[in-house]
Formats: C-alpha cells, structure tokens, sequence
C-alpha cells in the first residue's frame, strides 16, 4: 500500500504536536488515579474502621456495661423479688435503647419481664403481644448457657415491624428458691443503623453491614449479597473470629469496578463493608482526561494545517525528483532536475541527483565492456549476515505428557497447578539427567528431551519407565492430583541447531522422529511407554525393562500404521 511523502510529513507533524501532549497527559492521568486510588483507600479503611470502632464503643459503653451494673445490682441476696423488679424497671428507665428486661428462673417458664413502654405500644400497633415478642424463651437462655455466650448479642430481625434487636443474657449467682437465675435484655439496634445512614460517606459511597450468612443487617430489607467478591472474602473471617481489616479491589456480577474495605466489630459477628466505585473514586481523573482530550483536539488541528502546508512545499521538488526518476528508469539519461530553487538538503539532493545521472550515462558505456556473467556474480553478491541453520545428527527423543492435567487444573487454584507441574517435571528433569539426557524444552503440560551418544537408546527407554515407576510414587504421595504421564520414544536422524528470527533464536531439534516421539507419546495410556521399531532394535536388553510388541498404531500425519512396543519394568 502507498503511503505518500505528504501524508507522511503531515502525519509526521501532527504526532510531534500530539505525542509530547499524550506523554504528558498519560503520565499525569497516572500520577493522579495512583493519588485518587491511595486517598480513597485510606477514607474506605477509616471509614469501616470508624464504624467498627463505633459499634464496638456503643455496645460496650452505652448498653453492656450499664446493663452489668443493673446484674451486679440486682444480684445481691439481701434484696427480693419486688425490689429486683423495681432495679429492672428503674434500669429499663436509663436505658432507651433496651426495651425488655427480664429475669429467668431455671425450670420456670414464667420469667418476670419488664418492658419499655414506648417499645410495647408499637408492638401493639403492629398487631404484636409485647410479652411474646419481647421475652427471651428459656431455651435459647439454656443454649447460650450451653455454649457459654454470655454477655455476647445474638442479633435477629423482626419481620413485622422491620426492628433489628440484640438478646443479650447476663447470669446471677444469687438464687431463687436454689434456682439458677439468669438476666437477659432485649436491645433495639436502631442507633447502630442510624450511624450508618447518617454517616457522611454514605452520600457518596456505600456502607454495608452483613453478618456470617452473607446477609445484610440493620436494613429494612435484608438483602442476601453472597455474589459480591468482597462479601464472600469476608465470611471466612467472621466465622472463623478473626479481626483483620483490609482492603479489596474487585467487579461486581454486573461488571462495575469497585474499590472496598471491610473492618470486623468485636461485639457482633458482623463486617462492615465500605464501598466506592472507581468511577467516582477517579472523577477528578476522568474531568482532567476530557480536558486534555480537548485540548489535543484543538492541537490537532493546528498541526494539522500546519503540516499541509509545510508538507506541500516541502513535498513538490522532491516529487519533481521522483518524474525524473522514472524517465532515468526508463532508459532516458538526458532527462534533468529542474527549476529547484531551494537553498537546502534538497536543494543539493536535486544537484546530486542530476550528477548521478550523468555519471550513470557514462557507466552504462562501460557496461558495454563488462560480461554478463560478471555482472551477474556482482549483482547476486550480498553480505554474510549471522549464521543460522543446523546439522544432521541421530539421537534418541522422549516426549512426557501429563494425563488428566486439564481437568486438574479446572478444579483446583493455579497455585496448586504450579506447585503440582513443578514436582513433577523436578521429578522428570532428574532422571533425564541421571540417564545422560538433555531436556530440550517444556512445552505446557510436556517435556521433550533428547539423548546422544552411545546407548542413547537404551538409555532413553531406562529413563521413561523409571519416570513411570517414579509417577507411581508421586501419584501416592499426592493422590488428590490424579495425575499420570504418557511416554513417547523415538530414535533417528534430526536437525539440530540454531533456528528463528535474526534477534531471537533457539536452539533445538526437529525432524520426523521430533514427530514420531510426540505421536507416540499421544497414544500412550497413562503410566504407559511407548518406542518405536528403530528404538526397540538398538535398546536390544536394557536391565529391568521388558518389551511387549503391540498391533500397528495409527499415528496422525503417516500413511501407514507403525510399529509399536511397550516398555515397562520387569
């Protein structure tokens, strides 16, 4: 395809103008997203960190302590039952936020309640019994004492009314009638959900709260958010108790980019979750982009005028250049460059050129004198570039496969296939060199090595079924892998040597028993040998290894079906 000189000035001159400003503008769009990335994963830290330390401080200083003093209270063997009911009540006043007390007797299923009154009317509205909803029953009293939750929130939602509440339970150790006597509390988790709401980071970004199942809590809907990356990053850590904060870049099912931070509360089994998309995190990013766009735009066209001018004076003498060219080509020597005025490169380009052909004139006179077969040698001379090419050369080759390595590495992380591909080829590469082979390349899930010198065949077979015997050990030690190598072996003449691009090279081999050895090595079974006939004549005995002779294999590229042999160890 012909690109003219004057596009090329043109486009020449438009990326000298635009260039220098793309550099700029990329390097500078670069700087400020790694600015705008580290800010806004500094505010997502300090935010969930923030929320955690302001659930942690509600529940311990505003509702568990105040709650402990009232247990420490009412548990005293001087005061009775009327005068506990009165602390509970005066407690339950103090309190806002805990709408139901109560104390539970052991084997009593009538505990004595007390409940803010406020609380119960709007259970009422709702069409609720405030004593039914607002009591703890005795087995979930018993089952906290089972598994020693005490003073720890066991957080629930009530459907009707959308309420989140917390049943906290506090043991006595004064009795009633040599009963064991328990306090519980019912909390309204409202303040926390208004802190979440009202945070300033919400008119921007989103703050989630959600608890081991991967729901969301202190919402009026519960949402189940199980798909988000960062969710399910989460769970593991809730469960297991841990407290790391971090940080987590990561798409949502719908394709937005997110950036996120989450931070574990010690008082619930929670995680705060706190998000902003990259959209809004790289704003000031994206306006800077668009500017620099325009500005470009504008440079542009500038340039762009400019070099069609530039390009079209610049341009006409050489094309003159160009016509005389083609007459001079043509055979004609009296042909000039004319009318080329310009006192510069080209200038003199036109002189020179107008010399040329005449000193051209003249050559092709003393052509006249010269032979053709000496013109021809003068013609095809060339200079002698690098080497590349190869040499004849026999020897043995073995190509290893792995069986079952895409359905491996299907269904187990790419750390796990890394570590397994590394122990088995470890494995390979040291037999290879401890049979006096060279592993020539890997290539995958294979490994392709070579043998020379003598009993290079007997030496290639030894190598495969010991590689096979030692897979059967590797396969016991990691029996999760389920994983077995096929053995290819071929022996005969190849090319060897230095083979690709000037720049980049690779030294190899290649030939039909390159060929032979993959194909065979494609029917093996796994844990199987497979060798040719050239192969099976020259390893005649070879310790430890019996031959099986098979029926003609079918190999892809040959006409007829070839000799095959099974090697395995005696």
């Amino acid at each position: 395809m012909r690109f003219p000189l004057r596009s090329k000035f043109f486009l020449f001159a438009v990326l000298l103008a635009i260039a220098p400003l793309a550099l700029v503008g990329q390097n500078l769009t670069r700087l400020a997203r790694d600015e705008l990335k580290s800010a806004a994963n500094e505010d997502l830290t300090t935010v969930a960190a923030e929320l955690r330390a302001a659930f942690d401080n509600t529940f311990q200083g505003r509702w568990l302590t105040p709650l402990m003093v009232i247990r420490n209270g009412i548990d005293s063997a001087e005061l009775g039952v009327p005068q506990k009911v009165s602390l509970l009540t005066l407690g339950l006043e103090e309190l806002p936020q805990v709408v139901a007390l109560q104390l539970s007797v052991q084997g009593s299923d009538l505990p004595i309640l007390v409940t803010n009154e406020g609380f119960a009317s709007k259970m009422v509205q709702a069409g609720l019994e405030p004593i039914k909803v607002l009591s703890t029953p005795p087995d979930l009293i018993k089952a906290i004492q089972e598994t020693g939750q005490f003073g720890r929130p066991l957080v629930s939602r009530l459907e009707e009314t959308g309420h989140w509440m917390a049943t906290l339970a506090l043991p006595l150790t004064t009795k009633i009638a040599g009963r064991q006597v328990t306090m519980a509390a019912k909390i309204n988790l409202a303040p926390l959900g208004e802190m979440v709401e009202r945070h300033p980071f919400a008119q921007r970004g989103e703050i989630t709260v959600i608890d081991q199942s991967g729901r969301t809590v202190l919402e009026d809907d519960a949402r189940q958010l199980i798909e988000r990356d960062i969710v399910a990053s989460t769970l593991p850590l809730i469960v297991a108790g841990a407290r790391a904060d971090a940080l987590e870049p990561y798409v949502r099912p719908d394709g937005t980019a997110f950036l996120g931070a989450y931070a574990f509360p010690d008082s619930f089994q929670w995680a705060v979750i706190t998000e902003l998309s990259e959209d809004k995190a790289y704003a000031v990013v994206n306006a800077i982009t668009r500017q620099i766009l325009i500005v470009g735009l504008v440079g542009f066209l500038l340039a762009g005028v400019g070099a069609l001018v530039f390009a079209r004076a610049l341009s006409r003498p050489i094309l003159k250049i160009g016509e005389v060219a083609a007459l001079v080509g043509e055979g004609d020597f009296s042909a000039r460059v004319e009318n080329v005025r310009s006192r510069d490169e080209i200038g003199d380009l036109a002189d020179r050129f107008n010399n040329m052909i005449a000193h051209l004139g003249e050559r092709l006179e003393l052509m006249k004198f010269v032979s053709r077969g000496t013109m021809s040698a003068i013609q095809s001379a060339d200079e002698t570039g690098m080497h590349r090419g190869g040499e004849r050369r026999r020897v043995s080759v073995i190509f290893t496969d792995i069986r079952g390595y895409t359905e491996f590495s299907e269904r187990v992380p790419p750390e796990t296939v890394i570590e397994a591909l590394n122990s088995y080829f470890d494995v390979q590469t040291d037999i290879v060199e401890q049979h006096g082979g060279d592993v020539d390349k890997f290539v995958g899930d294979a490994l392709v090595a070579v043998f020379e010198g003598d009993d290079m065949e007997s030496r290639a077979v030894a190598c495969s079924v010991e590689i096979t015997q030692a897979m059967i050990k590797l396969l016991e030690k990691f029996p999760e892998y389920d994983l077995h190598v096929g053995i290819g072996v071929a022996s005969g003449e190849v090319v060897m040597g230095a083979m690709g691009a000037k720049e980049r090279m690779d030294f190899t081999v290649l030939g039909s028993t390159v060929n032979r050895s993959a194909r065979l090595c494609s029917e093996a079974a796994p844990g199987q040998v497979l060798i040719d006939q050239e192969t099976r004549t020259a390893a005649a005995e070879v310790k430890d290894v019996t031959f099986q002779t098979l029926d003609p294999i079918r190999l892809k590229g040959y006409a007829d079906p070839v000799l095959a042999f099974a090697a395995s160890q005696a």
